[in-house]
């Protein structure tokens, strides 16, 4: 059980483990039986199977939902009463979750780019950088995943998520407009832009002018970052890691 859990968290798969921790009287499986219980109900091993099981299915996608542990406690006596089943006995299982590092996507491997990188990985995301130089990438030393080539193809091995915090800082508006419709398609938490506000006003008409409804350009943070004055790379990716961790935490 213990290696499909690695490789759950290797794939930055959601997933609960769930435990047989205590039982008293007759019951189907003893202490230490394990189950793992993915988001689309998959699960791998078995805590006993029939109602039960289903019970703890049930509950770990509650508890996928809210990301804190729990421990559940069935009686097997009489499905009348609403137990669990009939073996006679009480179970308790603890149900743990496992959830993927936050992952960050960051747009443009310059300075800012390598700098945001640099904190993101310190503070435990999971960095993806792309940039259209392979060369560029390639030196990014703190990112989990380099990429480079078609942003369509990359992201196809990548998959962007609803909670995949998208970074762009990127050299010019031409390549804004080419990024941010494939951007568009993805289910990102947060797209945030850095450049200045004439720069990004000169970007959002181009978005209109490639048809880009108004829905989909207010789901870009431009200018990026919070306003600390920021000057340095080192600095400036304070300021944008601030705003994606605030974003991610509803503030």
């Amino acid at each position: 059980m213990i290696p499909e859990l690695a490789q759950a968290i290797e794939r930055a798969e959601p997933v609960v483990l769930a435990t047989v921790i205590r039982t008293f009287r007759s019951v189907p499986r003893r202490p230490g039986s394990k189950m793992l219980i993915f988001a689309d109900g998959r699960t791998i091993g078995t805590i006993g199977g029939g109602e039960m099981e289903h019970r703890v299915a049930v509950e770990a996608a509650n508890v996928l939902s809210t990301n804190e542990p729990i421990v559940v406690k069935y009686e097997l006596v009489d499905p009348a009463d609403g137990h669990a089943g009939v073996c006679g006995g009480e179970a308790e299982i603890y149900l743990e979750p496992y959830m993927p590092k936050p992952t960050i996507l960051v747009i443009g491997a310059g300075h800012v780019g390598r700098a945001v990188c640099g904190l993101a990985s310190w503070l435990n995301f999971r960095t993806v950088v792309w940039d259209d130089r392979p060369d560029a990438a390639d030196g990014v030393e703190d990112a989990d995943a380099k990429l480079s080539g078609s942003l369509s193809d990359a992201l196809s091995r990548h998959e962007v998520t609803a909670e995949t915090s998208v970074v762009m800082v990127t050299r010019n508006v031409a390549l804004d407009l080419e990024i941010l419709p494939v951007l568009f398609a993805t289910p990102a938490k947060y797209i945030g832009l850095m450049g200045s506000t004439r720069r990004w006003e000169t970007t959002r008409e181009g978005l209109v002018k490639l048809g880009i409804g108004d829905d989909q350009i207010a789901r870009v943070q431009a200018p990026i970052g919070i306003e600390i004055k920021a000057e340095t790379p080192e600095e400036i990716a304070v300021s944008i890691i601030a705003e994606v961790i605030g974003s991610r935490n509803g503030a």
